[in-house]
């Protein structure tokens, strides 16, 4: 294998598996079952697989599937392969790395005039769109941080999303050790769930004989209200047979989105 030739267009820098081999020298079909040994056994992530070639030493144009490694990433994983197939070789192949980073800072630096302005007008619309992203981001959890509020019941909660039956979430939170029934029949809080996303609101009733009794009212955590959403959003809460299969949510109390 004399010259390898990727045939990959990424921002990214990246090595492929027949360069890996070349640097080490190593059979290309080798290194490629080195790495899927690797991600079998879960050492490594597994790489982009990409239709690339290598020139022979007849100046013949081999085609070759390759693994791709990209980024950080892929900079760590591919180390790792070659310390377990050529671990005297680890060197070469982080001083490649370095040659591949500094030749990706070295391209992107414009030399004229016109290059310089494209890349600042392409950098002022990305710092746009980012901000965009940002803003609505925050937009986003804002709102989502008013909803996740602690001190409200299950079934309050569950009114303020569009389509759950809130009639059934504390049946659906008994199916999930979240709530259990006492020796009265009201809902309390299991040992499971308490202190992690429910706590237990006290409160004070007077029955008909005169006597007051105490009541253990089961209210949500933040965590136990943001798990619930999440639940919400893969349909893993029970529904309405009238949702109309939109996700919104009301942060108020009162009612249903």
């Amino acid at each position: 294998m004399n010259e390898v030739i990727h045939s990959f267009n990424d921002d990214k820098v990246a090595m492929s598996s027949l360069e890996v081999a070349k640097l080490v020298g190593s059979r290309h079909h080798d290194v490629m079952k080195s790495i899927r040994r690797l991600v079998n056994r879960g050492v490594i992530e597994q790489p982009q697989c990409r239709s690339s070639f290598y020139i022979n030493n007849l100046g013949h144009r081999v085609p070759a599937e390759a693994y791709i490694f990209q980024g950080t990433a892929g900079k760590r994983d591919s180390i790792v392969v070659v310390a377990q197939l050529s671990p005297e070789f680890t060197a070469r192949l982080v001083d490649r790395w370095q040659e591949l980073e500094q030749k990706a800072i070295q391209d992107a630096v414009p030399k004229t005039m016109p290059e310089a302005l494209r890349l600042a007008a392409d950098l002022a619309e990305k710092n746009e769109q980012l901000t965009m992203v940002a803003r609505q981001q925050g937009d986003r959890i804002k709102s989502l941080q008013n909803l996740f509020e602690s001190g409200v019941t299950p079934f309050e909660f569950a009114k303020r999303l569009n389509g759950v039956n809130c009639q059934q979430i504390n049946a659906e939170l008994n199916r999930r050790g979240w709530l259990y029934r006492d020796s009265f029949g009201s809902w309390r809080a299991s040992s499971k769930a308490r202190d992690l996303y429910l706590t237990e609101r006290s409160g004070r009733m007077e029955r008909s004989d005169g006597r007051v009794m105490v009541t253990a009212t089961p209210v949500l955590l933040q965590r136990g209200a943001a798990y619930l959403h999440k639940l919400y959003l893969h349909e893993q809460l029970p529904m309405k047979k009238t949702w109309d299969g939109q996700f919104t949510h009301d942060k108020s109390t009162g009612g249903e989105a």
